[in-house]
């Protein structure tokens, strides 16, 4: 362990670990995360993986990026301007990825995108495969015929001349280290080694192929091992060739069967040709490592017992049965949760508000979609959503054509949003991002609205009081109960968004609407902060105009007062009236001045008004419903890289 440090102090940094999620990539960047902290997971799914939740990679190591998209690339590479790069990242490896077309694009495609912005790193270390040799796989040295069995072959040979041409062409310091059967901790547990301790320890041998079909096995730690000292030897003098990385023992199943039944003891017997070999699949399979001995100074240093000794004490500490193959047969899929942000005047906030959220869904465990409404804001808004599309496809940057309002901009979002959930959420940073992990508990618990309730503002006292007398107000008036003091900031879930999607109106106003469709809601207190830059674009009339669509919305109290006030004076001035005739009869003489009068026809005036004003609001509403205006009009999308400026090319894409 203290060679293994030393040798990883020696890296160029900061270091890159490409396909940190998967078996042999997961094993770098948590023992290089042991000596070191400038090291990042770059992952196409941050905490998509089962294995980076159980390891507990810190959020801030855990980078992401899809190397099939040239820009998300070259975004990672400027700004943490790596020196050290390890290629871990492949597709077709094994037999349930059978997508050719991702083959072909993952492992060349994808390899020429993060070659490209390499020219000025110490060292890129690439993970081949033994596969390489295809047909050829019985102890072939490295300069001997590449004869591939399948498109996986035929891409890892691909990438294998890739980096000898960017190492020839423009001296980048690479390696492609042609790996064999790696075996150990977290590793697929349907895979062959881990199936076989795993029934060894239980007295018993998994299913077999043919008893002669060979292996070259090595322990992880060694492979981890080759992968650092590659990383400190490439020079000019080796760069762009290819090393294997084997035992250089041929290891049969029955070998292995046998050694299992020595190391743990298994009574039984195995049973061979109860499984199929893959297509593949090649009777002699071993390799040579002289070369890499040679130019890195590697040379595996377990032994396949001591190795399988290794991994069996792993299984049992990893608590294997009940944390490790829940995680990975686990039949459900990890939640995907969708932030509709509505943007105006927020520039500033937007690139903060993404990296908060990335780490809160990174810390949550899920998979997310961001979409940012640029609701036609008068800044940078659209330059700065460009560079985070540009950076992340699960960005989703949406431009209105004018400013409709933040209530449009929530359902333009909510209409395309593919999420299991839907958060909705202001762009000035007031409603901190960190909070939907709570909202998540929530959810998982069965809840499907779950919005946050603002316990104080960080505001004036006068402000405090005005809001929360206008929520107590409107939710004495409505016609349904609406929780108070919970503005648009919730988590919806997608039977609840779909339902509020398909809602007719024009004039919508979330939060009531919420409340108005049912289903199992509760709400999360919260302190509500300042904007995180800038002032507010509310002000006392847009409030005013906020608290009259809410109210007008959802109650038609006010015309029920307006009804009841009508009848009371109406009954008021028969009163008066018997008054009138009753004191001219006794009292004569006495007076009846203009001031009366005109106080009378002032308060009854004022009351027609109020009736008539109040009318007109409802009225107001029916026309702007007849006129069937859409509700909002998208200028532009982008969406999975791609500028999209028609629904049709929209909904098609989104199928």
């Amino acid at each position: 362990m203290e060679e293994i440090s030393s040798k990883i102090q020696l890296l160029n940094g900061p270091v890159f670990v490409f396909g940190a999620s998967g078996f042999i990539g997961a094993n770098v960047i948590a023992t290089l995360l042991k000596y070191r902290k400038d090291c990042y997971a770059i992952t196409h799914n941050p905490r998509s993986a089962w294995r980076l939740r159980l390891l507990d990679i810190p959020n801030e190591n855990i980078v992401h990026c899809d190397i099939n998209y040239k820009k998300s690339v070259e975004s990672i590479f400027k700004e943490y301007q790596p020196k050290t790069v390890f290629n871990l990242a492949a597709y077709g490896a094994y037999s349930k990825q059978n997508n050719i077309g991702l083959i072909f694009e993952t492992n060349v495609l994808g390899t020429v995108n993060v070659l490209e912005m390499c020219k000025d790193v110490k060292a890129y270390i690439h993970a081949g495969s033994s596969s390489e040799y295809g047909f050829n796989s019985a102890n072939p040295e490295e300069d001997s015929a590449l004869l591939p069995n399948s498109h996986y072959s035929v891409t890892k040979i691909s990438t294998s001349y890739l980096l000898s041409f960017y190492a020839r062409s423009y001296n980048i310091p690479c390696l492609n280290l042609r790996l064999y059967s790696i075996y150990g901790a977290w590793e697929e547990p349907d895979r062959l080694v881990p199936r076989m301790v795993e029934k060894a320890l239980q007295n018993d041998y998994p299913p077999l192929v043919q008893p002669t079909t060979t292996r070259d096995f090595v322990y992880i730690d060694d492979c981890v091992e080759a992968f650092v000292d590659a990383a400190n030897n490439v020079n000019k003098e080796n760069s762009g060739q290819s090393i294997n990385i084997g035992s250089g023992q041929k290891t049969t199943l029955e070998q292995l069967a046998n050694l299992c039944q020595e190391t743990f003891d298994i009574e039984k017997a195995p049973v061979w040709g109860s499984m199929k070999n893959r297509s593949w699949d090649t009777a002699e399979w071993y390799g040579n490592y002289d070369k890499a001995q040679k130019l890195i100074g590697w040379k595996p240093r377990t032994s396949l017992s001591d190795g399988l000794l290794k991994y069996a004490e792993w299984q049992k500490q990893a608590d294997y049965a009940n944390k490790i193959l829940p995680a990975f047969n686990s039949p459900v899929k990890l939640a995907k949760i969708s932030p509709v942000i509505a943007c105006y005047k927020d520039a500033q906030a937007i690139p903060v508000m993404y990296e908060r959220l990335v780490n809160t869904f990174n810390k949550i465990g899920c998979n997310y979609e961001i979409i940012f409404v640029n609701d036609n804001s008068p800044d940078n808004t659209e330059q700065v959503l460009q560079e985070l599309c540009e950076k992340d496809m699960n960005v989703v940057a949406i431009k209105h054509s004018r400013n409709f309002g933040s209530q449009a901009a929530f359902v333009s979002g909510m209409e395309i949003a593919t999420g299991d959930a839907v958060v909705l959420m202001d762009g000035d940073g007031q409603d901190p991002p960190e909070l939907i992990e709570q909202f998540f508990e929530q959810w998982q618990n069965g809840y499907q609205v779950v919005y946050g309730r603002r316990v104080k503002r960080e505001a004036s006292l006068l402000m405090n009081v005005a809001y929360k007398s206008f929520y107590k107000v409107f939710s004495k008036m409505s016609d349904i109960t609406i929780p108070q003091d919970a503005g648009d900031f919730s988590m919806i879930d997608s039977k609840v968004v779909e339902h509020i999607v398909a809602l007719p109106e024009k004039e919508q106003f979330l939060r009531g609407l919420r409340a108005w469709v049912g289903f199992n809601q509760t709400g999360v207190d919260y302190i509500r902060p300042e904007r995180l830059f800038g002032v507010s674009t509310n002000n006392l009339r847009k409030n005013i105009w906020w608290a009259k669509k809410g109210i007008f919305s959802f109650s038609y109290l006010p015309l029920e007062i307006m009804s009841y006030m009508g009848f009371f004076l109406t009954i008021i001035s028969f009163f008066a009236i018997a008054f009138q005739i009753i004191a001219k009869m006794i009292y004569p003489d006495i007076p009846h001045g203009i001031p009366t009068i005109i106080v009378l026809i002032l308060f009854f005036g004022g009351v027609q008004l109020l009736a008539i004003s109040m009318i007109g609001e409802y009225l107001s509403k029916v026309v702007d419903e007849t006129k069937s205006r859409p509700k909002f009009i998208r200028d532009k999308v982008i969406i999975k890289g791609r500028s999209i400026e028609t629904n049709s090319e929209l909904k098609n894409l989104l199928k």
